[in-house]
């Protein structure tokens, strides 16, 4: 939003004439939300979750973390190349809804992956929020550690390189 934001005021412009790469830009746009997802994550897995709802954390909260910023990391570069799709804010919403929403959905956080059919598991395995779900569920829930849910890790690095380069490119053209 902050992107077709920025070309939708002509402050597009302005990156382009900073002396800063495009790389840049998208790098500190990317990290200036997660870093506050991530926070407010943390904060809320420990105040709200583990202090005012006395729910036990099985594993590890820096591992879940960690994974947390892979798949910020991954649907920031997502939504980015999204915004670079999207002429206006009303596309880039309409756009939200029709590749977020499946995404979540079809996931498996709210409904068991198991109960969907194989091809629609095997095109779910694309998308960073089935790795991420997956993990986090192993983590919080199981208990699980790194050796359990490396698999996961590495696909959302994959994940989110690939979509970080395609949306890197895309934005290039973007701001010109």
């Amino acid at each position: 939003a902050a992107l077709i934001r920025e070309r939708e005021h002509g402050t597009g412009e302005h990156l382009l004439v900073m002396p800063v790469s495009a790389l840049e830009i998208m790098v500190s746009k990317i990290w200036s939300m997660g870093l506050a997802v991530l926070v407010a994550s943390a904060l809320s897995l420990a105040i709200v979750v583990q202090g005012a709802l006395g729910v036990p954390v099985a594993g590890s909260v820096p591992l879940f973390l960690a994974g947390t910023a892979l798949e910020l990391y991954a649907v920031t570069a997502l939504g980015i190349f999204l915004a670079t799709l999207a002429g206006s804010m009303p596309q880039f919403g309409l756009l939200m809804v029709l590749v977020f929403l499946p995404m979540q959905v079809l996931s498996g956080t709210l409904t068991p992956r198991e109960s969907m059919p194989q091809v629609i598991q095997d095109i779910m395995l694309l998308a960073p929020n089935t790795h991420y779900t997956i993990l986090s569920q192993a983590i919080l829930f199981r208990g699980a550690g790194f050796d359990v849910v490396w698999p996961q890790f590495a696909a959302l690095i994959v994940i989110g390189s690939v979509l970080f380069a395609v949306a890197l490119a895309r934005f290039k053209a973007f701001l010109r």
